[in-house]
């Protein structure tokens, strides 16, 4: 296994999801299937937005779905962190709380349009993970990692 190629996140409006996602975030679009899902370019992942009243029904997948809040967390440089405060005051995104981790750095908690926690991670949260998936994200964009 390689790592995630998709996260899916729930909520009952998907523009205003998609609006948040791509606005907020810019993430680009892949594609939409109406009423159903959104799935939105996220690094090397996907993030899929999903109705959960539509994905729960049978259809082309297994059905799935979830209640209540679910999560994401996004890594960021450190150096980033108030560009992100910044961005998120820009388009009326209230931080609700900010978290500073015993192995360094802070996180950065924000809710989308469906309440779902959306975190702006350090790059030293889980030994050090985001900071190996920021050095990838690199490599990538300059060419160095077979893209």
């Amino acid at each position: 296994m390689h790592g995630p190629l998709e996260l899916a996140l729930y909520g009952p409006d998907l523009e205003a999801l998609e609006r948040f996602y791509r606005d907020v975030f810019g993430l680009e679009l892949i594609a939409r299937a109406k009423h159903r899902l959104v799935a939105l370019r996220c690094g090397y992942s996907t993030l899929l937005l999903c109705d959960p009243s539509v994905t729960r029904e049978s259809g082309p997948v297994p059905h799935h779905g979830a209640e209540g809040a679910g999560h994401v967390a996004f890594v960021i440089a450190d150096d980033e962190r108030t560009g992100w405060r910044e961005r998120l005051r820009h388009y009326g995104v209230a931080i609700e709380r900010e978290v500073e981790w015993e192995d360094g750095g802070s996180s950065i908690y924000c809710r989308d349009p469906a309440g779902n926690s959306v975190e702006l991670a350090p790059p030293s949260i889980w030994g050090g993970l985001g900071r190996r998936l920021l050095t990838i994200m690199a490599l990538a964009e300059s060419g160095g990692a077979g893209t």
